[in-house]
Protein backbone atom coordinates (compact mmCIF):
# COMPACT_ATOMS: atom_id res chain seq x y z
CA UNK A 1 0.00 0.00 0.00
CA UNK A 2 1.65 3.24 -1.14
CA UNK A 3 0.11 5.47 1.51
CA UNK A 4 1.47 3.67 4.57
CA UNK A 5 1.16 6.59 6.94
CA UNK A 6 -2.15 7.82 5.62
CA UNK A 7 -0.76 11.26 4.85
CA UNK A 8 -0.30 11.02 1.11
CA UNK A 9 2.26 12.75 -1.09
CA UNK A 10 0.63 16.18 -1.31
CA UNK A 11 -1.01 18.67 1.02
CA UNK A 12 -4.42 17.82 -0.46
CA UNK A 13 -3.84 14.11 0.20
CA UNK A 14 -3.08 14.98 3.81
CA UNK A 15 -6.14 17.20 4.08
CA UNK A 16 -8.67 14.67 2.82
CA UNK A 17 -8.36 11.00 1.97
CA UNK A 18 -10.97 8.61 0.56
CA UNK A 19 -11.17 4.84 1.00
CA UNK A 20 -13.14 2.09 -0.71
CA UNK A 21 -16.37 1.69 1.25
CA UNK A 22 -16.78 -1.93 0.09
CA UNK A 23 -13.44 -2.89 1.63
CA UNK A 24 -14.28 -1.01 4.81
CA UNK A 25 -17.69 -2.73 5.03
CA UNK A 26 -16.02 -6.12 4.66
CA UNK A 27 -13.61 -5.23 7.48
CA UNK A 28 -15.92 -3.38 9.89
CA UNK A 29 -19.66 -3.37 9.05
CA UNK A 30 -20.61 -2.04 12.50
CA UNK A 31 -18.29 0.93 11.93
CA UNK A 32 -20.02 1.85 8.67
CA UNK A 33 -23.43 1.59 10.38
CA UNK A 34 -22.22 3.78 13.25
CA UNK A 35 -20.88 6.39 10.82
CA UNK A 36 -24.19 6.44 8.95
CA UNK A 37 -26.12 7.08 12.19
CA UNK A 38 -23.78 9.93 13.15
CA UNK A 39 -24.03 11.55 9.73
CA UNK A 40 -27.83 11.26 9.97
CA UNK A 41 -27.69 12.77 13.45
CA UNK A 42 -25.58 15.68 12.21
CA UNK A 43 -28.01 16.44 9.39
CA UNK A 44 -31.15 16.08 11.52
CA UNK A 45 -29.82 18.19 14.39
CA UNK A 46 -28.95 20.91 11.84
CA UNK A 47 -32.46 20.77 10.36
CA UNK A 48 -33.88 20.87 13.88
CA UNK A 49 -31.74 23.90 14.74
CA UNK A 50 -32.82 25.76 11.60
CA UNK A 51 -36.49 24.95 12.26
CA UNK A 52 -36.28 26.11 15.88
CA UNK A 53 -34.41 29.28 14.93
CA UNK A 54 -33.14 31.72 17.52
CA UNK A 55 -29.72 30.73 18.84
CA UNK A 56 -30.02 27.03 17.98
CA UNK A 57 -28.30 27.30 14.56
CA UNK A 58 -25.43 29.19 16.21
CA UNK A 59 -25.25 26.52 18.92
CA UNK A 60 -25.14 23.72 16.31
CA UNK A 61 -22.24 25.43 14.52
CA UNK A 62 -20.46 26.04 17.81
CA UNK A 63 -20.59 22.32 18.65
CA UNK A 64 -18.88 21.58 15.33
CA UNK A 65 -16.11 24.12 15.96
CA UNK A 66 -15.69 23.00 19.56
CA UNK A 67 -15.31 19.40 18.39
CA UNK A 68 -12.79 20.27 15.69
CA UNK A 69 -10.63 22.18 18.16
CA UNK A 70 -10.96 19.62 20.96
CA UNK A 71 -10.29 16.51 18.88
CA UNK A 72 -7.30 17.83 16.97
CA UNK A 73 -5.50 20.10 19.42
CA UNK A 74 -3.65 17.35 21.26
CA UNK A 75 -2.04 15.38 18.44
CA UNK A 76 -1.18 18.59 16.55
CA UNK A 77 0.03 20.86 19.35
CA UNK A 78 0.98 18.34 22.07
CA UNK A 79 1.71 15.00 20.38
CA UNK A 80 3.11 13.56 23.63
CA UNK A 81 -0.50 13.50 24.89
CA UNK A 82 -1.75 11.74 21.74
CA UNK A 83 -3.62 8.65 22.94
CA UNK A 84 -6.19 7.42 20.39
CA UNK A 85 -6.36 6.55 16.70
CA UNK A 86 -9.56 6.20 14.64
CA UNK A 87 -9.99 3.35 12.19
CA UNK A 88 -10.18 4.40 8.56
CA UNK A 89 -13.44 5.63 7.00
CA UNK A 90 -14.74 6.40 3.48
CA UNK A 91 -13.84 10.08 3.98
CA UNK A 92 -11.17 11.04 6.50
CA UNK A 93 -9.24 14.29 7.07
CA UNK A 94 -5.99 15.67 8.49
CA UNK A 95 -3.55 12.89 7.71
CA UNK A 96 -6.11 10.10 8.21
CA UNK A 97 -6.76 11.22 11.79
CA UNK A 98 -10.22 12.84 11.60
CA UNK A 99 -13.15 10.82 10.17
CA UNK A 100 -16.09 12.74 8.71
CA UNK A 101 -18.57 11.32 11.21
CA UNK A 102 -16.48 12.47 14.18
CA UNK A 103 -17.02 16.07 13.05
CA UNK A 104 -20.77 15.42 13.39
CA UNK A 105 -20.44 13.48 16.65
CA UNK A 106 -20.34 16.64 18.75
CA UNK A 107 -23.73 18.02 17.66
CA UNK A 108 -25.08 14.45 17.87
CA UNK A 109 -24.04 14.38 21.54
CA UNK A 110 -24.14 17.96 22.83
CA UNK A 111 -27.01 19.35 20.73
CA UNK A 112 -29.24 16.44 21.76
CA UNK A 113 -28.31 16.98 25.40
CA UNK A 114 -28.72 20.77 25.34
CA UNK A 115 -32.10 20.75 23.63
CA UNK A 116 -33.51 18.08 25.96
CA UNK A 117 -32.18 19.92 29.04
CA UNK A 118 -33.56 23.24 27.78
CA UNK A 119 -37.07 21.87 28.37
CA UNK A 120 -36.37 21.70 32.12
CA UNK A 121 -35.95 25.49 32.49
CA UNK A 122 -33.24 24.87 35.08
CA UNK A 123 -31.50 27.75 36.83
CA UNK A 124 -28.47 28.94 34.93
CA UNK A 125 -26.06 27.47 37.49
CA UNK A 126 -27.41 23.94 36.98
CA UNK A 127 -27.84 23.81 33.20
CA UNK A 128 -24.21 23.16 32.14
CA UNK A 129 -23.91 20.23 34.55
CA UNK A 130 -27.16 18.70 33.28
CA UNK A 131 -25.92 19.03 29.70
CA UNK A 132 -22.66 17.35 30.74
CA UNK A 133 -24.34 14.31 32.27
CA UNK A 134 -26.90 13.89 29.48
CA UNK A 135 -24.00 14.04 27.00
CA UNK A 136 -22.41 11.11 28.84
CA UNK A 137 -25.72 9.24 28.62
CA UNK A 138 -25.71 9.65 24.83
CA UNK A 139 -22.04 8.71 24.60
CA UNK A 140 -21.83 5.63 26.80
CA UNK A 141 -23.35 2.95 24.49
CA UNK A 142 -21.17 4.22 21.65
CA UNK A 143 -17.99 4.16 23.73
CA UNK A 144 -18.56 0.65 25.09
CA UNK A 145 -19.53 -0.92 21.77
CA UNK A 146 -17.28 0.96 19.35
CA UNK A 147 -13.99 0.15 21.07
CA UNK A 148 -14.91 -3.55 21.26
CA UNK A 149 -15.44 -3.53 17.49
CA UNK A 150 -12.12 -1.70 16.91
CA UNK A 151 -13.63 1.57 15.68
CA UNK A 152 -10.54 3.11 17.25
CA UNK A 153 -7.61 2.05 19.41
CA UNK A 154 -6.28 3.57 22.62
CA UNK A 155 -2.71 4.15 23.75
CA UNK A 156 -1.60 1.06 25.65
CA UNK A 157 0.12 2.57 28.70
CA UNK A 158 -0.94 6.23 28.94
CA UNK A 159 -1.63 6.72 32.69
CA UNK A 160 -4.51 9.11 31.97
CA UNK A 161 -6.50 6.38 30.19
CA UNK A 162 -5.12 3.27 31.87
CA UNK A 163 -8.15 2.61 34.13
CA UNK A 164 -10.86 1.09 31.91
CA UNK A 165 -14.54 0.13 31.91
CA UNK A 166 -15.23 -2.43 29.15
CA UNK A 167 -11.97 -1.13 27.62
CA UNK A 168 -13.29 2.44 27.75
CA UNK A 169 -11.13 4.79 29.87
CA UNK A 170 -13.11 6.15 32.80
CA UNK A 171 -11.65 9.49 31.80
CA UNK A 172 -13.57 9.30 28.52
CA UNK A 173 -16.78 9.78 30.52
CA UNK A 174 -15.12 12.43 32.67
CA UNK A 175 -14.00 14.15 29.46
CA UNK A 176 -17.47 14.22 27.90
CA UNK A 177 -19.13 15.47 31.08
CA UNK A 178 -16.60 18.22 31.81
CA UNK A 179 -15.99 19.40 28.24
CA UNK A 180 -19.70 19.54 27.33
CA UNK A 181 -20.50 21.40 30.56
CA UNK A 182 -17.66 23.86 29.97
CA UNK A 183 -18.61 24.49 26.34
CA UNK A 184 -22.30 25.04 27.21
CA UNK A 185 -21.34 27.34 30.09
CA UNK A 186 -19.19 29.61 27.90
CA UNK A 187 -21.73 29.61 25.06
CA UNK A 188 -24.40 31.14 27.29
CA UNK A 189 -22.13 33.17 29.57
CA UNK A 190 -20.49 35.12 26.75
CA UNK A 191 -23.80 35.94 25.09
CA UNK A 192 -25.12 37.21 28.43
CA UNK A 193 -22.21 39.67 28.42
CA UNK A 194 -22.88 40.96 24.90
CA UNK A 195 -26.70 40.96 24.99
CA UNK A 196 -27.84 40.66 28.63
CA UNK A 197 -31.48 41.57 27.99
CA UNK A 198 -32.12 38.96 25.28
CA UNK A 199 -33.67 35.66 26.45
CA UNK A 200 -31.27 32.72 26.47
CA UNK A 201 -32.37 30.96 23.27
CA UNK A 202 -33.51 34.03 21.32
CA UNK A 203 -31.02 35.37 18.81
CA UNK A 204 -29.41 38.71 19.51
CA UNK A 205 -27.51 40.75 16.92
CA UNK A 206 -25.16 38.74 14.71
CA UNK A 207 -22.02 40.31 16.16
CA UNK A 208 -22.92 39.13 19.67
CA UNK A 209 -23.85 35.65 18.47
CA UNK A 210 -20.68 35.15 16.46
CA UNK A 211 -18.57 36.28 19.41
CA UNK A 212 -20.24 33.72 21.67
CA UNK A 213 -19.76 31.00 19.03
CA UNK A 214 -16.04 31.67 18.65
CA UNK A 215 -15.28 32.18 22.34
CA UNK A 216 -17.15 29.06 23.47
CA UNK A 217 -15.53 27.02 20.69
CA UNK A 218 -12.07 28.04 21.93
CA UNK A 219 -12.69 28.06 25.69
CA UNK A 220 -14.83 24.92 25.96
CA UNK A 221 -11.79 22.65 25.80
CA UNK A 222 -9.52 24.58 28.23
CA UNK A 223 -12.46 24.92 30.62
CA UNK A 224 -13.00 21.17 30.47
CA UNK A 225 -9.31 20.59 31.19
CA UNK A 226 -9.58 22.84 34.26
CA UNK A 227 -12.32 20.61 35.66
CA UNK A 228 -9.79 17.75 35.78
CA UNK A 229 -7.48 19.73 38.08
CA UNK A 230 -9.39 19.87 41.40
CA UNK A 231 -10.57 16.22 41.35
CA UNK A 232 -8.80 13.89 38.94
CA UNK A 233 -5.19 15.01 39.03
CA UNK A 234 -4.62 15.25 42.80
CA UNK A 235 -6.58 12.07 43.59
CA UNK A 236 -5.30 9.94 40.73
CA UNK A 237 -1.78 11.27 40.21
CA UNK A 238 -0.84 11.98 43.85
CA UNK A 239 -2.88 9.44 45.83
CA UNK A 240 -3.16 6.75 43.12
CA UNK A 241 -6.97 6.59 43.36
CA UNK A 242 -8.65 4.68 40.53
CA UNK A 243 -10.19 6.81 37.76
CA UNK A 244 -13.57 5.13 38.36
CA UNK A 245 -13.68 6.85 41.75
CA UNK A 246 -12.75 10.25 40.34
CA UNK A 247 -15.44 9.97 37.65
CA UNK A 248 -18.17 9.08 40.13
CA UNK A 249 -17.04 11.90 42.39
CA UNK A 250 -17.48 14.29 39.45
CA UNK A 251 -20.80 12.59 38.63
CA UNK A 252 -22.00 13.07 42.23
CA UNK A 253 -21.08 16.75 42.29
CA UNK A 254 -22.81 17.33 38.97
CA UNK A 255 -25.86 15.37 40.20
CA UNK A 256 -26.07 17.36 43.45
CA UNK A 257 -26.05 20.67 41.56
CA UNK A 258 -28.66 19.38 39.09
CA UNK A 259 -30.90 18.15 41.92
CA UNK A 260 -30.70 21.56 43.55
CA UNK A 261 -31.80 23.11 40.28
CA UNK A 262 -34.65 20.62 39.84
CA UNK A 263 -35.97 21.40 43.33
CA UNK A 264 -35.85 25.17 42.83
CA UNK A 265 -38.84 27.27 41.88
CA UNK A 266 -39.00 27.41 38.09
CA UNK A 267 -41.50 27.73 35.30
CA UNK A 268 -42.76 24.70 33.44
CA UNK A 269 -41.79 24.42 29.81
CA UNK A 270 -44.41 26.10 27.64
CA UNK A 271 -43.05 24.95 24.28
CA UNK A 272 -45.12 22.36 22.49
CA UNK A 273 -43.50 19.37 20.85
CA UNK A 274 -43.45 19.60 17.07
CA UNK A 275 -42.90 17.09 14.28
CA UNK A 276 -39.18 17.86 14.09
CA UNK A 277 -38.85 17.11 17.83
CA UNK A 278 -40.25 13.64 17.19
CA UNK A 279 -37.80 13.17 14.32
CA UNK A 280 -34.97 14.06 16.70
CA UNK A 281 -36.24 11.48 19.20
CA UNK A 282 -36.42 8.82 16.49
CA UNK A 283 -32.80 9.49 15.56
CA UNK A 284 -31.85 9.17 19.21
CA UNK A 285 -33.68 5.85 19.39
CA UNK A 286 -31.74 4.65 16.32
CA UNK A 287 -28.51 5.63 18.09
CA UNK A 288 -29.22 3.47 21.14
CA UNK A 289 -30.72 0.55 19.23
CA UNK A 290 -27.78 0.34 16.84
CA UNK A 291 -25.27 -0.51 19.56
CA UNK A 292 -27.60 -3.05 21.14
CA UNK A 293 -27.99 -4.66 17.70
CA UNK A 294 -24.20 -4.71 17.29
CA UNK A 295 -23.58 -6.67 20.48
CA UNK A 296 -26.45 -9.10 19.73
CA UNK A 297 -25.79 -9.92 16.09
CA UNK A 298 -22.18 -9.06 15.22
CA UNK A 299 -18.90 -10.74 16.17
CA UNK A 300 -15.97 -8.43 17.01
CA UNK A 301 -13.41 -11.15 16.23
CA UNK A 302 -14.45 -10.84 12.56
CA UNK A 303 -13.66 -7.12 12.54
CA UNK A 304 -10.24 -5.79 11.63
CA UNK A 305 -8.70 -2.36 11.18
CA UNK A 306 -5.90 -1.50 8.77
CA UNK A 307 -4.73 2.04 9.38
CA UNK A 308 -3.03 4.41 11.80
CA UNK A 309 -2.46 3.04 15.27
CA UNK A 310 -0.07 3.65 18.14
CA UNK A 311 3.51 3.78 16.77
CA UNK A 312 5.43 0.52 17.24
CA UNK A 313 8.91 0.58 18.72
CA UNK A 314 11.29 -0.80 21.35
CA UNK A 315 9.38 -2.18 24.31
CA UNK A 316 11.74 -0.73 26.92
CA UNK A 317 11.74 2.96 25.88
CA UNK A 318 9.84 5.26 28.25
CA UNK A 319 8.27 8.71 27.81
CA UNK A 320 7.02 11.06 30.52
CA UNK A 321 3.93 13.22 30.93
CA UNK A 322 3.96 16.27 33.19
CA UNK A 323 0.84 16.79 35.33
CA UNK A 324 -0.58 20.21 36.33
CA UNK A 325 1.06 19.67 39.75
CA UNK A 326 4.50 19.14 38.23
CA UNK A 327 4.67 15.37 38.59
CA UNK A 328 6.16 13.25 35.85
CA UNK A 329 4.14 10.15 34.94
CA UNK A 330 5.69 7.43 32.82
CA UNK A 331 4.33 5.55 29.84
CA UNK A 332 5.87 3.40 27.15
CA UNK A 333 7.02 5.53 24.27
CA UNK A 334 5.93 2.89 21.73
CA UNK A 335 3.43 0.08 21.35
CA UNK A 336 4.91 -3.34 22.05
CA UNK A 337 3.10 -6.04 19.99
CA UNK A 338 4.57 -8.85 22.10
CA UNK A 339 3.64 -7.32 25.49
CA UNK A 340 0.50 -5.20 25.72
CA UNK A 341 -2.68 -4.97 27.78
CA UNK A 342 -5.38 -4.18 25.22
CA UNK A 343 -7.45 -7.35 25.10
CA UNK A 344 -9.99 -5.92 22.65
CA UNK A 345 -7.33 -6.29 19.89
CA UNK A 346 -4.88 -8.94 18.79
CA UNK A 347 -3.13 -9.99 15.57
CA UNK A 348 -4.89 -13.28 14.74
CA UNK A 349 -5.98 -11.98 11.31
CA UNK A 350 -2.53 -10.58 10.43
CA UNK A 351 0.24 -12.57 8.77
CA UNK A 352 2.86 -11.04 11.05
CA UNK A 353 3.31 -8.60 13.90
CA UNK A 354 3.99 -4.97 12.94
CA UNK A 355 7.71 -4.12 12.94
CA UNK A 356 9.39 -1.33 14.87
CA UNK A 357 8.69 2.02 13.28
CA UNK A 358 5.27 0.98 11.96
CA UNK A 359 2.37 3.40 12.39
CA UNK A 360 0.11 1.95 9.68
CA UNK A 361 -0.68 -1.69 10.41
CA UNK A 362 -3.41 -4.29 10.89
CA UNK A 363 -5.13 -5.06 14.19
CA UNK A 364 -7.93 -7.58 14.75
CA UNK A 365 -10.95 -7.63 17.04
CA UNK A 366 -11.31 -10.26 19.76
CA UNK A 367 -14.34 -12.37 20.81
CA UNK A 368 -16.72 -11.35 23.57
CA UNK A 369 -15.68 -12.87 26.87
CA UNK A 370 -19.38 -12.79 27.78
CA UNK A 371 -21.79 -11.58 25.09
CA UNK A 372 -24.73 -11.82 27.49
CA UNK A 373 -23.05 -9.30 29.77
CA UNK A 374 -22.66 -6.80 26.93
CA UNK A 375 -26.31 -7.33 25.95
CA UNK A 376 -27.39 -6.76 29.55
CA UNK A 377 -25.32 -3.59 29.89
CA UNK A 378 -26.48 -2.11 26.57
CA UNK A 379 -30.11 -3.04 27.31
CA UNK A 380 -29.89 -1.34 30.71
CA UNK A 381 -28.47 1.82 29.13
CA UNK A 382 -31.31 1.77 26.60
CA UNK A 383 -33.94 1.49 29.37
CA UNK A 384 -32.36 4.31 31.39
CA UNK A 385 -32.01 6.56 28.32
CA UNK A 386 -35.65 5.89 27.37
CA UNK A 387 -36.79 6.95 30.82
CA UNK A 388 -34.60 10.04 30.93
CA UNK A 389 -35.48 11.36 27.48
CA UNK A 390 -39.16 10.49 27.86
CA UNK A 391 -39.20 12.56 31.05
CA UNK A 392 -37.28 15.44 29.49
CA UNK A 393 -39.59 15.62 26.48
CA UNK A 394 -42.99 14.56 27.83
CA UNK A 395 -42.92 15.33 31.59
CA UNK A 396 -41.63 18.87 31.47
CA UNK A 397 -44.82 20.58 30.34
CA UNK A 398 -45.73 21.87 26.91
CA UNK A 399 -47.18 18.64 25.57
CA UNK A 400 -47.99 18.12 21.92
CA UNK A 401 -48.70 21.02 19.63
CA UNK A 402 -52.43 20.91 19.02
CA UNK A 403 -54.16 21.99 15.81
CA UNK A 404 -56.06 25.29 15.99
CA UNK A 405 -59.63 24.97 17.26
CA UNK A 406 -62.48 25.67 14.91
CA UNK A 407 -64.96 28.34 16.01
CA UNK A 408 -68.52 27.12 16.47
CA UNK A 409 -71.13 28.84 14.43
CA UNK A 410 -73.94 30.47 16.38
Amino acid sequence: MANKAGGGDTWLDWLVKTNDIKQLWAAQPTYILSQAVFVLAGVLTLIHALRKGGRWPYFWLATILHGLFTDNFWHVALPEYDNFWHSQTPIIFLGARLPLHIILLYPAFIYHAAYAVSRLNLPKYAEPFAVGLVTVLVDIPYDITAVKFVHWTWHDTDPNIYDRHYWVPWNSYYFHASFAASFFFFFNLTRSWFAPKVPQWDAADKKSEWKSVLISSLLGMPGGVLLFIPIYHPLHDVYKIHSEVTFFLLFSIFGMIILSGLLSNREKCSKKLTAIDYVLLLQLAAHYLLYLVCVIFYDPEHHWSLGLHEPVGPCNEVATLTTPFGQELEKRKYFCPTDYNEDYIDFHCAKELPPNGATWYLVCGTPFENRAEYITVLSTILVVATGVFYSLYFKTGGGIEAPPKKLKKK
